[in-house]
């Protein structure tokens, strides 16, 4: 089985579900979608599959949203993943793909749900918030 996770190294809910996931016995590819970011074509793609707008995986945080002006509502759907593209930071994450779904797992808790093995038992995210899944 196939578990795919779109990581950022640097974020703490992306390093959370990634250790989730091991912890479900599952070593997932990971793609550090910074260095390596989705084609336009696959962001939709994702997009569909998590049945969410564009404007539901921007990142405000830590991006150029502010910039950029995309909190105003002039931007169409395809507008906002152009910019997603552009400068993939705004994306929002992690995105994990599993056989179960796909799913912007934000809080990282909420990979347990698509995971072919869900019943990880006890977690402790590095927040020292404890996940019991079982």
């Amino acid at each position: 089985m196939s578990v795919i996770i779109y990581h950022n190294p640097d974020c703490g809910p992306s390093r959370n579900t990634l250790a989730m996931i091991r912890q479900s016995g599952v070593e997932p590819d990971i793609i550090e979608y910074l260095k390596q970011p989705p084609s336009r074509e696959k962001l939709v793609e994702l997009i569909t599959q998590m049945g969410i707008y564009p404007r539901d995986l921007l990142r405000i945080e830590g991006t150029p949203y502010d910039a950029l002006g995309l909190a105003d509502s002039k931007w169409s759907d395809d507008d906002l993943i152009d910019f997603m593209v552009a400068h993939p930071i705004l994306i929002n994450r992690p995105i994990v793909v599993t056989s179960k779904g796909v799913k912007l797992c934000r809080p990282s808790e909420e990979v347990v749900s698509i995971l072919p093995k869900p019943n990880i038992g006890r977690f402790v995210k590095e927040d020292g918030e404890i996940i019991n899944a079982d």
